[in-house]
């Protein structure tokens, strides 16, 4: 089970490996949001994403002759690149299992890094099942993109960053946006806040119809989404809350916010337009929740946690919004 020290020894492999992102502030985002709003800007990560983090730590952390054989993993995007990049690093066989409905770049991207990429239908095939079939065949190490305790630990290091820059900028009471699709990163953020900063509590965001975390965290069991597809927000789309993750969050997190696929799309434009960052809708729906959702403190943090946008989405935020 992860814990503070597993993510602590992370943060150790990954020091140089990956980028410390930077804590952003834009008054006239307080203004739109009628609290403070920072945000955690995630996506300019190496890879456009937080999933650098998990990749690094869970591919560092095999040991010589399991790198041999190579990894595999299945990931909407943002993981997959996260785990290629690593895995390149290592000199690692990488085989990346992907939607086919995933944005374009982020497909182009992973096959960028080296890496295998193998597409299969979200809506009617089994990605468990086809990754365990080539991980046994192949004799692959698969990295599951939530549900593995040292990729929770990798993404646990944005949390130990988050805690020395909120305390630096005066925030030590505040409610901690995470984007959410199976908990990793809000699981392993909120584990290292609980000992850095324990003022600071994780609340998950996700978009509407695929909010299967708020809902479990509210009825006390995992709960399952009705569709795998169907929203813009294709980064953080899961089944279901993961089996480590949720527990984690049951004790740590408080109650999850939800917002529509427009109030997304709205966050991306106002991300460029007052922070200059570009983010992906999924990317951008902690800070939709920042500055829209009800009942929330006077201090928020926004973790903005990816950037891996198709040109025509980010255009349509823009010509929208802007």
């Amino acid at each position: 089970m992860t814990d503070i020290r597993m993510i602590e020894a992370a943060a150790g492999r990954i020091a140089g490996h990956v980028r410390r992102t930077p804590l952003l502030h834009a008054p006239l985002l307080d203004r739109i949001a009628g609290r403070q709003v920072l945000v955690k800007a995630e996506c300019l990560q190496l890879t456009g994403s937080f999933k650098a983090r998990g990749g690094w730590s869970a591919v560092s952390a095999l040991d010589p002759q399991a790198l041999a054989r190579g990894v595999i993993a299945f990931s909407s995007g943002n993981h997959a690149q996260g785990v290629a990049y690593a895995a390149a690093k290592h000199a690692a066989p990488c085989v990346i299992l992907m939607p086919s409905d995933a944005p374009g770049v982020k497909i182009a991207n992973t096959r960028a890094f080296g890496a295998e990429v193998v597409l299969y239908d979200r809506a009617t095939e089994d990605r468990d099942a086809i990754g365990a079939t080539i991980a046994s065949e192949r004799g692959l190490t698969l990295i599951r993109p939530y549900d593995d305790p040292q990729v929770i630990a990798g993404q646990g290091t944005v949390g130990l960053e988050l805690a020395e820059q909120a305390h630096k900028a005066g925030v030590d009471r505040a409610a901690v946006l995470v984007c959410c699709g199976g908990g990793g990163l809000a699981s392993g953020i909120a584990l290292a806040l609980q000992a850095r900063a324990p003022g600071l509590t994780v609340r998950t965001a996700e978009p509407q119809g695929f909010d299967d975390m708020a809902r479990s965290l509210a009825s006390g069991t995992r709960q399952k989404n009705a569709a795998l597809s169907g929203s813009i927000c294709d980064a953080i789309l899961t089944p279901t809350p993961g089996e480590l993750t949720f527990p984690i969050l049951s004790r740590l997190a408080g109650p999850g916010a939800v917002v529509t696929d427009e109030q997304a799309l709205h966050a991306v434009a106002l991300a460029f337009s007052h922070l200059r960052i570009v983010l992906e809708p999924g990317g951008a729906v902690a800070l939709a929740a920042a500055l829209f959702a009800p009942d929330l403190p006077d201090s928020v943090v926004a973790i903005a946690t990816g950037g891996n946008v198709d040109p025509a989405t980010f255009s349509a935020a823009l010509d929208r919004f802007a």
